[in-house]
């Protein structure tokens, strides 16, 4: 008997919102919920990519693997190696969740914080991202910073975590380093210029945790 093919699920409209490595937690997340956004992919790596997109880019599409162009990666060039880069990972979503930066060239870890219990990737992303902005600051650092989250960068331009993600005793402490975030974002001036990491191109970032 054939192995059923793998299927990881995107929701980027749901309760909660996230990616679900089932159609029964899919359908649990887009179960009474009008107009829910979703759609599956056949590995974690394309849905992470495709959950930092907009459903728009994904509503009636094949979602098989695309190669870049010669022209595309010309135009895109290689990454900026004095520059920092930021991730997240999560153990389900949500789950335990940790975030990091490291140095882009040499993958030297600078800061670390983590896990903590019920959280969700893009909490994560978010947290990661203020936590680079305000590290470089205090470095007095005028190195860029590298994400592969399109929503975490929208979040930290709004200076607002806009997570559905409930709060609970559990991951109370984790909403005190959101509000905390917010909080430094709304009270602080930075001139770090925040750049999208091309995945497609140049791989996975460098502070990925390489739990794909």
């Amino acid at each position: 008997m054939a192995k059923k093919k793998e299927k990881f699920y995107v929701v980027w409209y749901g309760n909660p919102a996230g990616i679900f490595g089932s159609w029964k937690e899919c359908q649990l997340s887009i179960k009474g919920v009008s107009g829910a956004q979703y759609k599956s992919f056949p590995t974690f790596a394309e849905a992470k990519i495709a959950y930092n997109k907009e459903y728009a880019d994904y509503k009636g599409k094949n979602t098989k693997k695309k190669t870049l162009s010669k022209e595309d990666l010309a135009r895109i060039g290689e990454p900026n190696l004095y520059s920092i880069a930021v991730d997240a990972a999560s153990s389900g979503n949500p789950g335990k969740m940790e975030y990091r930066g490291v140095d882009t060239q040499t993958k030297k870890q600078l800061f670390h914080q983590g896990p903590f219990q019920q959280g969700t990737n893009n909490v994560g992303e978010f947290l990661a991202l203020v936590h680079g902005i305000a590290y470089l600051k205090q470095q007095k650092s005028d190195r860029i910073l590298y994400t592969d989250s399109r929503i975490a960068m929208g979040w930290v331009k709004r200076k607002k975590c806009n997570t559905k993600l409930k709060k609970t005793t559990k991951n109370a402490k984790l909403f005190e380093l959101v509000a905390r975030a917010e909080h430094w974002l709304k009270n602080n001036t930075y001139t770090t210029k925040i750049v999208k990491w091309e995945t497609k191109a140049w791989g996975e970032i460098p502070a990925d945790f390489g739990r794909k």
